[in-house]
């Protein structure tokens, strides 16, 4: 049975990131799998290794007791590995054919700040997955009602629609679409990339809303309208900006720029990812 894996470092907003892991892994009747990533440092003793290795055993250890029983559609399983953060757990979702990553992207603990900055831009660029970042403070008790879909008139914009869409299903949520324009030029390509999404959820039965926003920051004006709508997740491409031939060696700027600063849970999805919930 393939796992959802969640990332740890111990910190409150690892902890928040596999809270929102186990709502998913109910609704998908999937198993989760916790790994610690214990990483080599020439700067601790051996002793101080050793020390860290057993507190984490622990750690794990009792989140596993604490939330096993929450996990009702699958089996919570820890790990400890060694290595490099993002592709220890890329490596780990391969394994395990894994539907998703889930992550911290904030969060100082007495292990390190696995999941902040640039290791969390990592973890996404590794992953063989769609990977959800989970900043510290998102109240995840609510409902999943709201989800953010912007859309381009670009190559690989519309093909986050799919996955945007079976995570509708999955807690009947509303999807808002929201249409980016920064030259008039694109104007009649842009309406047409709208209505051939929104005809896409009508067929699939999933509530939405649509508009379109000119813009010339694009983080900012996706952020800014989640923020407008309350918004419970965002849903973005990972390479907005880079050519499809490298989406697998860097993130574009926007995308960093929106896993690094928003307050709000964030999906993001290689253009590649085809059928990850039939996994």
């Amino acid at each position: 049975m393939s796992a959802i894996i969640v990332g740890t470092d111990f910190s409150n907003g690892s902890y928040m990131a596999l809270e929102l892991a186990i709502d998913i892994a109910n609704k998908l009747n999937t198993d989760i799998k916790l790994i610690w990533v214990k990483r080599e440092k020439k700067l601790f003793t051996d002793e101080q290794l050793d020390s860290a290795y057993h507190l984490a055993k622990d750690k794990l250890d009792e989140l596993q007791e604490k939330y096993s029983k929450a996990l009702t559609g699958g089996k919570l399983t820890v790990e400890i590995r060694s290595g490099k953060v993002a592709p220890v757990l890329g490596d780990a979702a391969r394994e395990c054919k894994s539907p998703m990553i889930v992550c911290g992207t904030n969060g100082a603990s007495g292990f390190e700040k696995y999941f902040m900055g640039s290791t969390a831009v990592r973890i996404v660029q590794e992953s063989p997955c769609p990977t959800l970042t989970v900043r510290e403070g998102f109240d995840f008790r609510k409902d999943l009602e709201r989800i953010v879909m912007p859309i381009r008139v670009n190559e690989t914009s519309r093909q986050k629609v799919p996955f945007t869409t079976e995570m509708a299903k999955i807690f009947g949520s509303t999807i808002h679409i929201v249409g980016l324009l920064d030259n008039q030029i694109y104007a009649s390509d842009l309406r047409t990339y709208l209505y051939q999404t929104e005809e896409f959820l009508k067929k699939e039965g999933v509530k939405y809303v649509s508009e379109v926003r000119k813009y010339s920051n694009y983080c900012d004006t996706v952020m800014e309208y989640a923020e407008e709508i309350d918004a419970d997740l965002v849903v973005i491409n990972t390479e907005q900006n880079v050519p499809m031939s490298l989406s697998r060696l860097f993130l574009g700027t926007n995308a960093q720029q929106i896993v690094h600063h928003s307050q709000i849970p964030v999906l993001c999805i290689h253009p590649h990812d085809i059928g990850w919930f039939e996994r």
